[in-house]
């Protein structure tokens, strides 16, 4: 769901990598029977750890990046996977999936994959195509009219993030409306029953509600729940049996997700209440798992080669620009490779899944802290291991939101020096933000930050526009030569919504 942190890496993609360039509910409704328990993993899914098709060099090589990784962010656990030469060649585990008591990581455990699941989602609606059943030319008001500009919001623009309707759920932290059982009608009807962020097909913000709403066409049109039809029509061709829906198998997770507040010491993080999933963060599964679906994008196995081929066309903005996301992931081309790309986050959990096709090439990454930046620089630093090495990285565009951010540094200077010693202006935040900045919250931002010493500076790293919001990425150095990670949502009055130290910054 979430994802912002995550998401919000497509702006300055092209500069963070250093080879390689590479970004960011019920299962039915209150009326239907929720689907029956998935069936236990088939053989194709039930891979054995290893290295099997990796060099003992390149082998250790991924444990020694997975390990300091883990070390220098303390994040629990990774479970990676890596397809070589259109293979699964490896699958490992590191660190704890629970840290008390103690329980070790194991590559069969599942991670929920958050936003990962938009691609299965888009596929489900691709396949509907197929049958005839509807078009990605749809309006909108052909399924749902009661919406804000139904008629003028198409159902590609769903799957590309250019609707205009509102993320409603940007945050990287429990607000606590997630904290009580929702609804994905009730979802839609509020979010995208609100005015347009911005007129269909002229920008991309990245929305949840986009892929809420297609779920719940999926179900309609199908007839049956959205769960269901996914489980039948998407995950058991695809070889998946055994993936875990989040709204009804919560309890099967081995993992336990976990949370910071700035740099204190970690705790467990609560998944958000059933209802909070639908179509666009429903599943959980192992990175072998993932690997298998990778490798229905590589085959193109699943869907028609047309299919294939509108799911993996970006989406071009009504001005001419490249929004560089296909239908539920991220396509770009970075020094002469293709690569689909898809970050996610659920409260405790952030994955990261890379696809390069023609290099019949993919790397899966599933990390048990949410708003932690582990996942992604672990899949980047394998990326140059498996893949040949490129030509120089362009440069990455800029963002129409950097000035914004950029404005605001020097405010969030002030609030950082005011968090060491455990104060904020409650003035300056929302009522969600104010929620989450307790007592417990400014006592470990103060504990965790004041040792630091002084700030020296904050400059701003990238911005996007999400939820009718500006989100931020920071650096913040501190006189003891450290340099942390700070992501801020800022309203449209200048209110802060979410400002989180995720962790430091690499080496």
């Amino acid at each position: 769901m979430r994802l912002s942190f995550a998401a919000a890496r497509r702006a300055a993609v092209l500069v963070a990598f250093t080879a390689f360039a590479v970004t960011p509910a019920l299962t039915a409704s209150a009326q239907q029977p929720a689907p029956p328990p998935a069936a236990p993993a088939s053989p194709s899914t039930q891979i054995s750890p290893g290295t099997q098709g990796l060099s003992a060099q390149t082998a250790g090589q991924v444990a020694a990046i997975t390990q300091k990784l883990l070390a220098e962010s303390g994040v629990p656990s990774a479970s990676v996977g890596i397809v070589k030469d259109g293979r699964i060649v490896y699958t490992q585990a590191f660190g704890l999936a629970r840290v008390t008591p103690a329980l070790p990581a194991q590559a069969s455990m599942a991670y929920p994959i958050g936003s990962i699941s938009k691609q299965f989602t888009a596929t489900a609606m691709l396949l509907l195509q197929q049958q005839g059943k509807l078009c990605l030319e749809d309006p909108v008001s052909k399924y749902f009219p009661e919406l804000t500009a139904s008629h003028q919001v198409r159902l590609i623009n769903l799957l590309t993030h250019t609707s205009g309707y509102q993320d409603y759920a940007p945050q990287d932290y429990t607000i606590p409306a997630w904290k009580l059982p929702g609804h994905p009608l009730r979802i839609v009807h509020e979010f995208a029953g609100k005015p347009l962020d911005f007129a269909p097909g002229t920008q991309w913000q990245y929305s949840n509600t986009n892929f809420v709403l297609a779920a719940l066409i999926v179900q309609k049109v199908s007839g049956e729940p959205f769960a269901r039809f996914l489980r039948d029509n998407v995950l058991r061709p695809a070889g998946l049996s055994g993936v875990l829906n989040l709204n009804t198998q919560q309890s099967q997770l081995q993992v336990t997700g976990y949370m910071r507040y700035a740099l204190a010491p970690i705790a467990p993080a609560a998944l958000e209440a059933p209802g909070w999933y639908f179509g666009d963060a429903d599943l959980a599964m192992t990175a072998a798992q993932l690997l298998q679906w990778d490798l229905t994008l590589i085959d193109r196995s699943l869907l028609s080669p047309a299919g294939y081929q509108e799911m993996e066309t970006p989406f071009f903005l009504a001005d001419g620009h490249n929004s560089h996301y296909g239908l539920g992931v991220e396509v770009r081309q970075v020094d002469g490779r293709r690569v689909l790309e898809h970050s996610g986050e659920v409260g405790g959990f952030v994955a990261e899944d890379e696809v390069f096709p023609e290099d019949r090439a993919a790397i899966v990454v599933l990390t048990n802290q949410e708003a932690s930046e582990a996942a992604g620089q672990i899949a980047r630093q394998i990326a140059p291991l498996i893949l040949p090495a490129p030509t120089a990285a362009a440069a990455a565009p800029a963002s129409p939101a950097l000035a914004t951010a950029q404005a605001f540094a020097p405010q969030l200077q002030k609030v950082l020096a005011g968090l060491q010693q455990g104060k904020i202006d409650r003035a300056l935040f929302t009522a969600d933000c104010n929620d989450y900045f307790d007592a417990a919250a400014l006592g470990d931002y103060s504990s965790s930050l004041s040792p630091l010493g002084s700030l020296s500076a904050v400059t701003t790293s990238t911005a996007e526009l999400r939820g009718g919001m500006t989100f931020g990425v920071y650096r913040a150095v501190f006189s003891g030569g450290t340099t942390a990670v700070i992501t801020v949502y800022l309203e449209p009055d200048g209110r802060i919504e979410q400002l989180l130290v995720v962790g430091k910054a690499g080496k």
